[in-house]
């Protein structure tokens, strides 16, 4: 079940603008429009998923390499769906913290049932 109050609930593209974004409110929805594609997402939710157990795994067990595996894992589900499914390239190579913040709201958004899959 989608909830339409939330932020670009249709993934529609935004333009940058020329200046860059100066807040995460306002990068967000641009964020989101560049996620258009649902196979994309998908990527990014497996990634994303994926990157917390290893994370975690590798504090309960204490061993960083599971967190390097969460990293770099996490950035190859994306970077396939950006390049082979989206098209274009990830907004992590501009807006690299807040895109990995966006990439943990929209992880949150989608497996609380907020916004569509």
């Amino acid at each position: 079940m989608t909830n339409n109050n939330i932020v670009n609930h249709n993934y529609s593209r935004r333009s940058e603008p020329k200046d860059g974004f100066k807040t995460l409110e306002a990068f967000y929805p641009f964020y989101l429009g560049e996620h258009a594609n649902k196979i994309n997402r998908r990527l990014h939710i497996i990634g994303t998923t994926l990157s917390q157990i290893l994370f975690l795994l590798a504090i309960i067990r204490q061993q960083p390499k599971f967190a390097l595996i969460g990293f770099f894992q996490g950035y190859t589900w994306a970077w396939i769906g950006h390049f082979f499914f989206e098209n274009n390239k990830p907004a992590t190579f501009r807006y690299p913290i807040w895109s990995f913040i966006c990439d943990l709201k929209l992880w949150k958004e989608v497996i609380s049932g907020q916004r569509a899959f």
